[in-house]
Parts: C-alpha cells; sequence; structure tokens
C-alpha cells in the first residue's frame, strides 16, 4: 500500500499544529477515511462543490484547504445548502477533505510569510506573538545519564527556542531518597537513606507537546519514579501568533507602494484611507480579517498595515497614524494554496498534486 491520507496530515499537522488554531476554527479532517491510499492531492483556498467535482474528475481523493467548509456543528445533511451539498458529494465520491486554517496562519512560516515573501519584506516577524503556550519542564538525572536523556526530550520536541535548538539550563546539586521495601531503585537500596550527585535540567517546550515530552522523559531516564516539574509561562512564543510585520530594503513613496502591492498579489482594487505624504518602509500585514491587529501595527510603528473585510467605520481608527489597507479577504490568501502544493511536493514527491483551477472568489468586481 503506497502513501495514505493520514501522512499527508500528520505532515500538515506537525508544520501548524492544531493546537495553534483559534477557538471557532475547525482545522481538521472534515470528512473522509484518514487510512484510505492518497491517489491525488488538490490544493484549495475554499472548498465548494466545483472544488469537489474539480477532484473527482482529475482523480484526487484528498482535497486540501485552508477554509474549512464546516465552521459549525451539522445537525443533517440533506444538501439544503452548500455547505452539506459539498460535504455529501465529497463524501460520496469518496473525496477526503482537510482544513488548515488559523493554525497556519499562526505560524511563523504560513500565510503571513507568504505574503511578506511576495512584497519582499526582510526583518520578518510575528506582530501579534502569542502567549501562554509555552511550559517549562525541570528535571533531575544522574550526571551519567544526562546526555541520553536530555538527547530523548530534545527528539520529543523540547528545547527549541527560536532559531536555537537544543537549549536547557543545567546546574549540580544533591538528591536525597529512601526507597521503600517495595522498591526497586536505580541507585540504592531499600530503606536506606541515600545522597547522590543529580543534574537539574530545565528545558522550555510548546505546551501542546508535555503529554508526549513527559513520556519520552519517563522512559529514557533511569529512574523507577522520575521527579519533575512542569510550569506554565506567560512568556510571548515569538514563532506563534497573528500577522506580521517586515521592511522593505528601502523606502518608496505611497503611490509607488501601492501600484507595487496591487501588482504583487494581483488586485484589480484596493481600498485604503488617505495618503499622508510619507515614505513606505515598515510593512504590517495579515491575510483573511485583521482588523483586531490595527493597535499593534500602529504600536509597531509600520507605515501601512494591509488586511481585508476592513469596516467602515473601522477606516477611521486609523486615526492618520498610518495607512489602512484592505485588499479583500480571497486575494489576501490566494497564494495560500501554492504555499500548500509547495510544503507538499518537497515532502511527498511521488504522489500526484494538483492547484484548483476553480476560482471561490464569492465576491466580483465591475
Amino acid at each position: 500500500m503506497g502513501q495514505q491520507i493520514q501522512d499527508v496530515i500528520s505532515f500538515l499537522e506537525a508544520f501548524a499544529p492544531p493546537a495553534y488554531q483559534e477557538s471557532y476554527d475547525n482545522a481538521t479532517l472534515i470528512c473522509g477515511d484518514r487510512n484510505a491510499e492518497i491517489k491525488g492531492v488538490l490544493c484549495t483556498l475554499d472548498c465548494t462543490e466545483a472544488v469537489v467535482e474539480e477532484a473527482i474528475s482529475i482523480g484526487a481523493n484528498l482535497i486540501v484547504a485552508h477554509h474549512p467548509i464546516v465552521f459549525k456543528g451539522l445537525k443533517s445533511l440533506t444538501g439544503k445548502n452548500y455547505v452539506e451539498r459539498t460535504v455529501l458529494k465529497a463524501i460520496k465520491n469518496d473525496v477526503a477533505i482537510y482544513a488548515i486554517h488559523t493554525n497556519l496562519d499562526h505560524v511563523s512560516t504560513g500565510v503571513n510569510k507568504r505574503i511578506a515573501d511576495r512584497l519582499g519584506l526582510v526583518d520578518t516577524k510575528i506582530l501579534q506573538p502569542k502567549k501562554d503556550i509555552l511550559t517549562k519542564l525541570a528535571f533531575f538525572v544522574p550526571p551519567k545519564d544526562k546526555d541520553q536523556v536530555l538527547d530523548a526530550v530534545f527528539q520529543a520536541g523540547a528545547g527549541q527556542i527560536g532559531e536555537y535548538k537544543d537549549c536547557s539550563f543545567q546546574i549540580e546539586g544533591m538528591g536525597t531518597y529512601t526507597p521503600s521495601e517495595k522498591a526497586n531503585p536505580h541507585i540504592g537500596q531499600p530503606g536506606i537513606p541515600q545522597y547522590e550527585k543529580e543534574i537539574r535540567i530545565e528545558v522550555i517546550l510548546p505546551s501542546y507537546l508535555k503529554n508526549k515530552i513527559i513520556h519520552t522523559l519517563k522512559r529514557a531516564h533511569p529512574y523507577e519514579e522520575v521527579a519533575y516539574y512542569l510550569s506554565s509561562l506567560e512568556n510571548e512564543n515569538q514563532e506563534v501568533g497573528a500577522g506580521m510585520i517586515g521592511r522593505l530594503e528601502s523606502p518608496i513613496s505611497e503611490e509607488e507602494f501601492l501600484d507595487f502591492l496591487k501588482e504583487k498579489m494581483n488586485l484589480k482594487v484596493l481600498k485604503h484611507t488617505s495618503l499622508r505624504g510619507k515614505k513606505i518602509q515598515k510593512v504590517a500585514l495579515c491575510g483573511g480579517a485583521g482588523i483586531f491587529l490595527l493597535h499593534d501595527a500602529k504600536r509597531a510603528g509600520a507605515d501601512i498595515f494591509i488586511t481585508s473585510d476592513v469596516k467602515y467605520h473601522e477606516f477611521f481608527d486609523a486615526e492618520g497614524q498610518l495607512i489602512l489597507c484592505d485588499i479583500g479577504h480571497y486575494e489576501s490568501e490566494i497564494f495560500t494554496k501554492d504555499l500548500l502544493a509547495e510544503l507538499l511536493s518537497q515532502n511527498f514527491p511521488n504522489i500526484a498534486l494538483y492547484l484548483t483551477k476553480v476560482v471561490t472568489n464569492p465576491t466580483s468586481y465591475r
């Protein structure tokens, strides 16, 4: 049997962990058999009836979409609306639908990085880093077993801080314990107080990996009972969060930048607040609906904030501190399908991979 749908899902979820999606989101396998062999993968921004029909026609049995076709629970499947019809068509034709949404928005190599790259931005970073998604693990290990245990913990996903891996803090101390008569100690004898040199090791890890890492720690550790502590951290995770900010290598005029933006994002039209008569160099952006980041863009000193779905009165909130630019939801995220296709082609070179030819934009311009 060849590669399965689950193989693609596992890869995508390692790249953009589902734990990083918003609470309202539904980034998951929407329908289909995760154990089915892959016949072909179709990448798309949206999954619609037309996209499912396209998948059927080209022999693809997995659709990887950015936007979930199902956001809320379905109480029936009768085909009364486009959501139900799309899901029904997929199920009837054994086409699986997988969505990778706000978790792909939130990773530093995801949707917003793709936009930043199209605009040639450098020195990019997350505009609003997420908090409360990191955990500190402290544990104690005999010096001779330190490297073995620490390597296992690193392999399980601990110790990554930005561009630095295998990060830890270590200090030597004295551990004391008295094994009970039923214990089977690695060092010492039951009933006899024991004093042993130990290394206290501290590492930072993504909170969603803590169960896996603790399981790994216990398997790699020589002690029958492993002493460890977990502490939730309020630290911002600079690699995960909403939006992105970067800069152009050289400042350009506002008019020149807006023309450049239209060209690079394939825009027919865009909406923006009044020009300020200043050069553009620092650029903040958020694919999709990102007006909630306007304050962050101002605070970061952005010259322009690019996003979509901005309401009339929200344009006033720019208050002349920057240019607020709405380029359209579809237009801001359409290149996500290219990102998905590139990721999959690099890691699954032997599967048939397609980019949808269906224009799923629900809005038109004249």
